[in-house]
Parts: structure tokens; C-alpha cells; sequence
């Protein structure tokens, strides 16, 4: 009987004592001093801490081509679709190739009937050039003869002076050299137009040789527009948009239709953020980046900055810039058009002294009013949050309260470095790890906690 009396007696002190070290370990750490006053407190830690910049952006691939139709016509056949894998140079979709290869044809006998038209052209002129021979023999076969009647005129008119010929032998000589004078110049005629018609011949042949380049032209566009009737991929890719299908009519009278979107590499992709103005200046290229997506949200994928483009995008008055996040993508869990949140690590430290932020908004009851002006003069006046915003990577002054040994709070002059938005680098001041700072006050009349923080010290925090 006294032995279970023992043993009962021996378990409820060991339940009082896990009572009272639960107490101990899980009771808010509230101490009261002479007013009646409680403080919660935190301790200072010693670890790592990083600032970061946030924004949102969309996941596009590196390279994105749109293929398009030069030519229009009616689709005749599709050989790619959604999510196909396609290579350079293979055949993705067929237009109506009829009224093309029609054309063509067409060109072709234009060529031919031009070539023929150089033919005739070139043998008119050989033919020419034959006449120009014989009229120029004729011409000296009629000199020749001009001076054989002129020398015989020449003679008759001596003999005639002399009565030893007739008068009508002379008038014959006469006839004679009248005779070949004029068959001289009609020779002559001849040749000179012999000779023209050489050169229109020449004239002729040249511009049968324009038609035929022009015919040449003509069918050489003809057989590129029915070539442009077989869309072919311009690199290997993944189809990510098909904007067509059989039977429909494509137009590219004023521009180029887009008939599918390939992406040429989904392993490599990227992040295009909107950062706005306030933070674009502290992003440099090589950064190290994190973002999730709402398809696996409980993933973090890392990327780099690549680059910040100069060109701003005004919405409301609001100027944002693109900034480009490299992402790898072996996995293919990213996908074109996710909405991703980006963290983009603009300073990290490790092995530092940090406190939580409450403690740096943290005012005694009794001097609100005197922190509240000894927060403006640290450097975050009201209204003023874009001066903390600005210097929340840099160094700053603040101001923290622990308690003395009678219970009371006493105020800590501290610079403070970067901060997450939670906590904040402690680079100098009265403070070691370990030390308990508080961070809320409460009044143990009212019953209830009274929290005395007052306005966050800038908006730059919260990032």
C-alpha cells in the first residue's frame, strides 16, 4: 500500500515538473516591472540574412519564331501541331499549290516563246548581213561601170568634136553613163538600207534578250511563290501555337499571316520581370534570382539576371523596365505565359547580428511621443518611407529598448545594415547575441496586450 502511495506521489511530481518546464518553455516571455508593465522580448541572433528585390514577370522562351505565309491560298494539309517536335527545314503545312504551279507553267512558255522571238531576231539579222554583202557588190559593180560609160562618153564627145562619129552614138554613150550613174545610187540605196536593217535586227535581238530575262524573272517568282506554298520550320523547336487549320484561307495581301509559333529551345528559358523605377537601379547583370509559379508552388527555381533593358513600360503613371531572368528548364516544368514571383538577391550577409524589425517599431508607453520624434530624426519622417526605401541595402541608424536590471526599459543607439523585411542587420552598437530586446508592451490593468509599436520605419522593409 506504501509502496503505491510512493509510486503515485513520484508520478505527480514528475507531471509537475513537465508542467512547469512547458511553462517555462512556451509561456511568453513577459517581465513585469515596478508600473505594473509587461514586456515581450525576442532575443539577438547571430545567422544570415539577405535583401532582395520582388517582382512579378511571365516565363517566355529564349527564342520565339512566328512562321508565317508569304503567299496566299487555302490550307491544303497541316504536319504539325500543338507541342509537335519539329526540325529545320521540315514541311509543318501545305497551301493550295495549283493556281502557283499554273502560274509557273505559264512563266516557262513565256521563256521559251521569248528564246524563239531571239532566234528569229538573230537569223533576221544573218540575213541582213547576207543582203549588205550582195548590195555592197552591186554598188561596185555600178562604180566600175561609171567609169567604164564615163570614160566611153569621154571619147565620143572627142570623136564627135572631130565629126568622125555620129550624134546618136553620143546620145547612146550619154544614156549609158546617166544609166550606170543611176543604177551607182540606187546600189547605194541598197546598202544603206541593208545596213539599217542590220542595226534594227540588232535592236531586235536585244530586246529579245530583255524578254527573256524579264520571262526569266517573271518564272523565277512564279516558282519562289510556289515554293513559299510548302511552310517549312525555321529551326528546330517545339510548336507552342497553331493558328490554322485545313480548308482556311490565309490572306498576306498587307502582311505576313502568323500560322504557327515555335519556341526553338523550352530547356532554356526566361523570365521577364516588370521592376519598377524605385528599384531598377540597384539590379545588376549576373544576380542571382528565385522565383515560384503558381504550378508548383511549393518549388523555388533559381535563375540569373541577364539583362536590364532601358526601354520603360508607363501604365498609370507607373514606369517599370524589363529585366530578364536566364532560367534552365531541363525538366520542362516552366511553360510559356507562367506568372512568376521573382526575388531577385541584391545583398546578403552571414555570421551577422540581427534583430526583428518589431524591436526597431517598438516605443515605451511612457515616451511614445519622444520616440516618435526621435524616430524622425533617425532618419524616417513621416510621410518619408522612400528615403528608408533607398538606403534599406545600406547602412542606417536605429534604435532598439532592453531592460535594465530594476525592470525598466532603456533605449540602444544601433546602425543598422540590410534587412528581409522581418529582420535587420545589427553593424554596430551596444548590443551581443543573446540580449533579449523588446518588441511589445503590454498593461497588466487592462488585461489585455496594448501593443506600443509604432508606423514601420519605411516600406523598403517589407520587401
Amino acid at each position: 500500500m506504501a509502496h503505491r502511495k510512493m509510486r503515485y506521489l513520484m508520478m505527480i511530481l514528475v507531471f509537475l515538473v513537465i508542467l512547469g518546464l512547458a511553462g517555462f518553455l512556451f509561456y511568453p516571455k513577459l517581465k513585469l516591472n515596478g508600473s505594473n508593465q509587461k514586456f515581450r522580448t525576442v532575443k539577438v541572433e547571430r545567422g544570415e540574412i539577405s535583401y532582395a528585390v520582388t517582382a512579378t514577370g511571365t516565363i517566355n522562351p529564349v527564342i520565339t519564331v512566328l512562321v508565317g505565309s508569304q503567299v496566299s491560298g487555302t490550307i491544303k494539309a497541316l504536319f504539325a501541331d500543338f507541342n509537335s517536335q519539329v526540325k529545320q527545314g521540315q514541311v509543318i503545312a501545305q497551301i493550295d499549290p495549283a493556281i502557283f504551279e499554273a502560274q509557273v507553267q505559264q512563266g516557262r512558255a513565256n521563256v521559251v516563246n521569248t528564246q524563239a522571238n531571239l532566234l528569229n531576231a538573230q537569223a533576221n539579222l544573218k540575213n541582213n548581213e547576207a543582203n549588205l554583202q550582195n548590195f555592197q557588190a552591186n554598188l561596185e559593180k555600178a562604180e566600175v561601170a561609171v567609169v567604164d560609160t564615163k570614160r566611153t562618153l569621154d571619147r565620143n564627145v572627142e570623136l564627135m568634136k572631130r565629126n568622125v562619129i555620129a550624134q546618136s552614138t553620143l546620145d547612146t554613150a550619154q544614156a549609158n553613163y546617166d544609166s550606170a550613174v543611176a543604177q551607182k545610187e540606187a546600189a547605194r540605196a541598197q546598202v544603206e538600207t541593208a545596213k539599217s536593217q542590220i542595226e534594227s535586227a540588232k535592236a531586235q535581238i536585244e530586246s529579245a534578250r530583255a524578254q527573256i530575262e524579264q520571262a526569266q524573272a517573271s518564272l523565277k517568282a512564279s516558282e519562289t511563290n510556289l515554293n513559299y506554298t510548302t511552310i517549312r520550320s525555321p529551326v528546330n523547336g517545339t510548336v507552342i501555337s497553331r493558328n490554322v487549320d485545313v480548308g482556311q484561307t490565309v490572306a498576306a495581301s498587307l502582311q505576313a499571316p502568323t500560322l504557327f509559333t515555335i519556341a526553338k529551345d523550352l530547356t532554356q528559358m526566361q523570365v521577364d520581370t516588370n521592376v519598377s523605377e524605385a528599384d531598377v537601379g540597384r539590379i545588376e547583370v549576373g544576380q542571382e534570382a528565385t522565383f515560384t509559379v503558381d504550378a508548383y508552388p511549393e518549388r523555388t527555381f533559381r535563375g540569373r539576371v541577364s539583362e536590364v533593358r532601358n526601354a520603360p513600360t508607363t501604365i498609370q503613371n507607373v514606369v517599370t523596365y524589363d529585366v530578364v531572368i536566364q532560367v534552365g528548364n531541363k525538366e520542362y516544368k516552366l511553360k510559356p505565359g507562367m506568372t512568376a514571383n521573382v526575388s531577385v538577391l541584391i545583398a546578403h550577409r552571414e555570421g551577422v547580428l540581427k534583430i526583428p524589425n518589431a524591436a526597431l517599431r517598438f516605443r515605451p508607453g511612457s515616451v511614445k511621443g519622444e520616440g516618435t520624434g526621435e524616430k524622425r530624426k533617425e532618419g524616417s519622417p513621416s510621410g518619408g518611407g522612400k528615403k528608408m526605401e533607398k538606403e534599406s541595402e545600406g547602412q542606417r541608424p536605429g534604435r532598439v529598448w532592453i531592460l535594465s536590471s530594476e525592470g525598466k526599459p532603456v533605449a540602444v543607439s544601433l546602425v543598422l545594415g540590410i534587412t528581409n523585411g522581418s529582420w535587420s542587420e545589427v553593424v554596430s552598437g551596444d548590443l551581443r547575441e543573446g540580449t533579449e530586446v523588446i518588441v511589445e508592451e503590454s498593461s497588466a490593468k487592462k488585461g489585455q496586450g496594448q501593443s506600443s509599436a509604432s508606423t514601420p520605419l519605411s516600406r523598403g522593409l517589407g520587401r
